[in-house]
This record gives C-alpha cells, structure tokens and sequence, in this order.
C-alpha cells in the first residue's frame, strides 16, 4: 500500500483553488438566460434555495471526510458507513458524473473556441482541450493547482470588469435604474414553484464541490482541510453567483431570451465596449480549461479508488505513475471524452446532474448510518448534525432529482440498471462481498 500511495502535497488553499475551479465562477454567466427563463426572472431567490440545499449536503461530506479519509468520495462513504454492495453501485452511479463532466466541460469550451476561429474544425479544439488537460494532470496536482489559479484569477478579473460595466449602466438608467432592489430575489406576481425550478436549474452550477474529497489522500491534515475547503468552497461561489445574478437582473430585468444560452453574452454587448465580447469569450474559455482539469483529475481519483479495492481491474485502475498521479485513470478518461466529437452539449451533460443528485443522496444517508446508528450520536447537536440535516439535504437532493428532465432521468435509470448488473456479477448474485482494500491511515 505505501507504494502506491498519492503524495500528500495539497493544503486547504490548493483545495479551494481546485473547488472554486471546478465550479467555475464564469458558469453563472454561462447558465444565467437559463436559471433566468426557469425563475422568471427571480435568479438570486433561486441561487439561495440551491445554495441552501447545497450547504446541508456539504456538511455531510465534510463529515464524512473526517470520518473516512480515503480517496472515493461517494463511493467509499457509502461502502464503509452503509453496505459494501450498495457502495460498489453508488460507486458506478456517481462514475457517470465524474466520467462526462470532463467530456461536457471540453465539449463547451471547444465550441467556444470554435465559434471565435470558425476557420478551425471543433473536434481540432477539443482534442487539443484533452491531450494538454491530460498531460498536466499527469505531472501532477501541485502544476495543476498553479494553472488552475491563474485560470480562476482570469475569470475574476473579467467578472468584476463585466460587473463595473453593468453597474455603470443601471447609474445611467438601463435596465431597473437602481442599484438597490429586491425583486431578483422576490416578486409576489411570479409563483414560488418557478423559483423552484430555477433552483433545479442553478443546482449544476455548484456541482463538482463535492470532487474535493476525491483529494483526501493528496491532502495534507486532510480530517481538518477538506471539510473546510468543501465549505469555502461553497460559499465563495455561492457569493459570486449571487453577485452576479443581482446585478445583471438589475440591467436586463426581462427574462424572455431569444437564445437562454447566450443571454449574458448578449447583455455583455448590449453594458460593454466592443472589444469586451472578445474578453468575455476569453474569460469563459478560461473558465472551462480550469474546469476541466479539476474534473479530470478528481474523476480519476475515482477510478483509482474503485481499482484499488479491485471494484474495477486493479492492473489497471489501481497503480500510480512514476509522477505518484493515477496514469491510467487520466488517460482512460481523456479517451473516453474523445467520443465528445459525436455528441453535442446536451446529450454529453443529460448524466451529469443524475449521477450528482443520487450520490448526494448516498452520502447524506451515509451520515445517518455511521454517526447516528452505528456511533449513536444522539446529543441535541448530533440529532441536528447526523438526523435532521443531512435529512433535509437528501430531501433536496431528491426534489431536485424527480425535476431533472426526461432524458437524464430515462439514461440515469438504464446506467443504474447496468451498475446492478455489474455487481451482481462481482458479488457472484450477492452471495459474496465485493472485493476491497484495507487501507491504514
């Protein structure tokens, strides 16, 4: 085991650096016509029911973290505080999140591309998007988190220029003429339930915090460093979608977009000089290289776990590289984003917000079984901690889940059909335990 053990190297700012990453700050602007159509038109009373439900399931990860510190995420909390059978199909239901997002993240940010050099074909962007996300992954997470930061830190600079832009404009009287008003947040006119379905819609932008506690074992202190990175993390993208959705309700106040998906970039053109599109295209492409690494490299963590404990074949999944980073598992994931060339955006992301919501649910469950059951955690503070809220958090997962549309709910459900499959054969139909690998912390 100590031979193939991940170099703990990362601290709580490297952490939040990856999270705030994965999350991508400029997706508010990405999915803002979106979250706006759904709410109609109350997108910062929607970013707070997400944040809200988000939060309770943060919690639960950073208890379980605590807990377990062992790469795995979902997949490794639900074995260990739940069953072992049950975690080997959690493990196979959240693959389908960690596996596409990479592959939607790359198939974005090379239509971005390719719609700034249209002489250029697409697939030419998004191979190149896979192969330099790979090899820096394989280096290591300490280049990964410099680049990382300098992709972030672009993606600031841009937001606060669009912000100063859109705040100079509702001065000058665009859009509702103030800078103070509630309606982004409230108007008695629209029914609460639009605000509920821009909450579901919201909810893919904070998905990915969760990717953090695939780092546990490059994490220094990571018992302490990951429950607080996960939070940070949290909260300071909450902040910054909310910003952003306040003050860019503020000057276009109207949420009937011809394009939902290109309704920031409209807004950019309509508050900002000319050259500021070309800046703003920048920024979003930042936004997904930045993403894309994160994905890439907790997805594979993922991988390694599971072939590690020999869930998937350990030859392959379960060896590190001579850079002390999950080769293969990068690798096979670079290649299976490659498919990304016969699909488009929608069809690449109907898995993603599937795979997500149930291994939220998996993991909030998991605080019920180890804490309150198994440990009995039974003070006023632990019947908060370990019942109500992480009850609450699966009750929001699930609402979330049963809103999700027809496709990714029909193509989750065949996934999940294949997963029992699967360990059907692995545990010999249940009568044996699937295969796992102690691990001494």
């Amino acid at each position: 085991m100590q031979n193939d053990s991940l170099k703990r190297t990362m601290k709580l700012h490297h952490l939040v650096i990856f999270g705030v990453a994965f999350l991508t700050p400029m997706i508010a602007y990405t999915i803002y016509g979106v979250i706006a159509t759904s709410s109609h038109g109350v997108e910062s009373g929607s970013i707070c029911l997400t944040i809200i439900a988000m939060l309770f399931t943060a919690l639960s990860y950073g208890h379980m973290a605590k807990a377990y510190p062992a790469a795995g995420s979902a997949y490794t909390y639900t074995r260990k505080a739940i069953n072992s059978k049950l975690g080997v199909l959690a493990g196979w239901i959240v693959l389908l999140g960690y596996v596409f997002f990479p592959m939607a993240i790359w198939l974005i940010g090379a239509s971005y591309f390719s719609a700034a050099v249209p002489a250029v074909p697409e697939w030419v962007w998004l191979i190149g998007f896979i192969v330099i996300t790979t090899l820096i992954n394989i280096v290591g997470v300490e280049v990964g988190s410099k680049i990382n930061f300098v992709m972030v830190s672009i993606q600031v600079i841009i937001i606060i220029a669009f912000l100063i832009f859109t705040i100079k404009a509702i001065t000058e009287g665009m859009g509702e003429g103030t800078l103070a008003s509630f309606s982004p947040f409230y108007n008695p006119d629209i029914d609460f339930s639009y605000m509920v379905a821009g909450a579901a819609a919201a909810c893919y932008c904070f998905l990915g915090f969760d990717a953090l506690t695939t780092f546990t074992e490059d994490t220094i202190d990571p018992e302490k460093n990951i429950p607080r990175s996960i939070i940070l993390t949290l909260l300071v993208c909450g902040a910054i979608f909310l910003i952003v959705t306040y003050f860019t309700h503020l000057v276009h106040p109207a949420f009937d977009y011809p394009n939902p998906d290109n309704a920031a970039y409209d807004i950019a053109r309509q508050v900002a000089p000319s050259i500021f599109g070309g800046i703003f295209l920048i920024g979003t492409i930042a936004g997904q290289f930045a993403a894309g690494l994160s994905a890439q490299a907790s997805g594979a963590r993922l991988l390694y776990a599971m072939g590690r404990d020999g869930v998937l074949p350990k030859k392959l999944f379960g060896r590190l590289g001579k850079t002390k980073t999950p080769t293969n598992a990068i690798i096979l994931i670079g290649i299976v984003a490659l498919f990304a060339v016969f699909l488009d955006v929608t069809s690449a992301t109907a898995y993603i917000n599937f795979g997500g919501l149930v291994g939220f649910c998996f993991v909030n469950i998991a605080v019920i079984s180890h804490y309150f059951i198994r440990n009995r955690k039974h003070s006023a503070k632990g019947v908060f901690m370990y019942l109500i809220f992480p009850i609450l958090g699966t009750i929001f997962c699930l609402y979330l889940l049963v809103h999700l549309d027809r496709i990714a709910l029909i193509l989750g459900c065949a996934w999940v059909i294949i997963g029992i499959i699967y360990m059907l054969i692995l545990t010999k139909g249940l009568k044996e335990e699937p295969p796992e690998l102690a691990i001494d912390e």
